[in-house]
Parts: C-alpha cells; sequence; structure tokens
C-alpha cells in the first residue's frame, strides 16, 4: 500500500478495525440469523399445546396460561433479536465513520488513491 510501511493485516492503526471486524465471525448462525433454532423450538411447543388441547389431552385453562407463557418467551427473543441488530448497526456506522475518518485524513494530507490518478 502506498505511503504505508505495513499492508492492512499488520499496519498498528487498523488493530482496532481488524479486531472488530473479527469478532463477527460465528455470531450470525446459520442462513445470517441467529436465535432460529429457539423460535423453532417454540413453534413446536405451540403446536404440541394445540394437539393437546384438540385432543383434550390439555385442559383449556392450562392451555391459555402456557400461551401467555409463549407469548412472553416469543416477546423475549424479539427483545433479544433487536438488541443483536443494534449492536450490529452500531458496529457497523463505527466502521463506516472510522473510514470516512480516514479518508479525511488523507485528503487532508493530499493523497491521491488509484481512483484519482488521471
Amino acid at each position: 500500500m502506498d505511503g504505508y510501511q505495513w499492508c492492512y493485516s499488520h499496519r498498528p492503526d487498523l488493530a482496532d478495525e481488524r479486531k472488530r471486524n473479527a469478532s463477527r465471525g460465528g455470531r450470525t448462525g446459520g442462513r445470517g440469523r441467529s436465535g432460529g433454532d429457539e423460535v423453532a423450538q417454540a413453534k413446536k411447543e405451540i403446536r404440541g399445546v394445540l394437539g393437546g388441547i384438540l385432543k383434550a389431552k390439555i385442559p383449556t385453562g392450562t392451555g391459555s396460561v402456557l400461551f401467555m407463557g409463549f407469548n412472553v418467551l416469543l416477546r423475549a427473543i424479539e427483545i433479544e433479536r433487536k438488541i443483536r441488530e443494534q449492536d450490529d448497526l452500531e458496529e457497523r456506522l463505527e466502521a463506516l465513520e472510522a473510514l470516512e475518518a480516514l479518508e479525511a485524513r488523507r485528503d487532508e494530507a493530499g493523497y491521491r488513491g488509484w481512483r484519482n490518478h488521471r
């Protein structure tokens, strides 16, 4: 890289950025969404309760209380998902702000990158 002693992987000033990028690995789960197993399990249990009520194996009052519990559980899953999404957006925004600051420093120093060679 022009103007630098080290490449991206070894530049000390980019250590935090590399760490942030590496910390994302393995957090998204299958098909890019985490928490899917928990939702699938809740749906399976809800179907089981519905079946139990329809077959008269679970009293309707008990079923009603179970569904209230499922509702609380699903709301908690949704809150966790929103928190993860918010954290991810904050990380992405920080990365964009860092990139913008780097570009501003380069502009101030008169750096002409590969895009501006004429």
